[in-house]
């Protein structure tokens, strides 16, 4: 009886395996296009985890939501590291990545750009009493962070004589300078001022934004057709204001 009771229980496995297998796999709603989209949530204002919720939030987050609203897509978000975000969308294990990714030719070599969506040049940050660092000229033989396959470490690799740490997130680099690890962060402006706003009696911005640089969205190089969609979304988000009051919430203030 047992020996009968542990075949029938294998024949139903089976069959149960069996109609897994022919089951549908699962589609986007009707009439949306599905689309993988990759961020790094350590990018505040532009891609952050909300503490309450968990959930993805913050200015790229919500232009891409927008976008996709207007193109009809269903997104399917994955949060990763900015280093691998990069290498993934080379490599097409995401059909788009939205994180503050500024536009180069270095990049356009293994993937599409949509248009630029705002300018964010690179600004030096110090120490409040810092008093030897008052620009990018001065950081020769300073320690620098920045965050690791960013312009802001493309930038501080170029400086004669400086140490350049690298870092997962800009957080860290942050944390590190505001605890005197390092001397100075290159970083994106707007995501500056941001870590700025959480420490307003450590941290400074020396001189000016030394770079003219835009963000885009990051599209993999086997889903160009996505590219016509997003940059008709970005231009009416601009043209109905969603794309200004995005700034006024997100930017403005920091």
């Amino acid at each position: 009886m047992k020996r009968v009771s542990l075949i029938l229980v294998s024949v139903l496995v089976l069959a149960a395996l069996l109609l897994g297998a022919c089951a549908p796999a699962a589609t986007p709603a009707a009439g949306k296009t599905k689309v993988r989209v990759a961020t790094d949530a350590t990018f505040p204002p532009f891609e952050l985890v909300d503490e309450n919720t968990k959930d993805l939030t913050g200015f790229d987050v919500e232009l891409m939501k927008a976008i996709a609203a207007k193109a009809n897509f269903e997104l399917e978000w994955t949060n990763v590291g900015f280093d691998s975000l990069l290498a993934g969308i080379s490599e097409c294990q995401y059909d788009v990545a939205i994180a503050a990714i500024t536009i180069t030719d270095e990049r356009k070599a293994t993937m599409t750009f949509s248009d630029p969506y705002i300018n964010a040049g690179q600004i030096v940050t110090v120490r409040k009493e810092t008093t030897e660092i008052k620009s990018k000229d001065d950081l020769t033989g300073k320690k620098i962070g920045a965050q690791i396959g960013t312009t802001g470490a493309i930038e501080a690799g170029n400086i004669s004589g400086a140490e350049v740490k690298t870092y997962d997130s800009y957080d860290q680099a942050f944390l590190d300078l505001a605890n005197g690890q390092i001397d100075a962060v290159i970083a994106d402006y707007p995501t500056t001022l941001a870590f700025l706003a959480t420490n307003p009696d450590k941290l400074m911005t020396v001189g000016s934004v030394f770079t003219d640089e835009n963000y885009g969205i990051a599209i993999c190089n086997k889903k160009t057709d996505l590219a016509g969609p997003i940059n008709n979304a970005l231009k009416a988000l601009k043209d109905d204001g969603t794309i200004k009051s995005l700034e006024d919430k997100w930017l403005a203030g920091k």
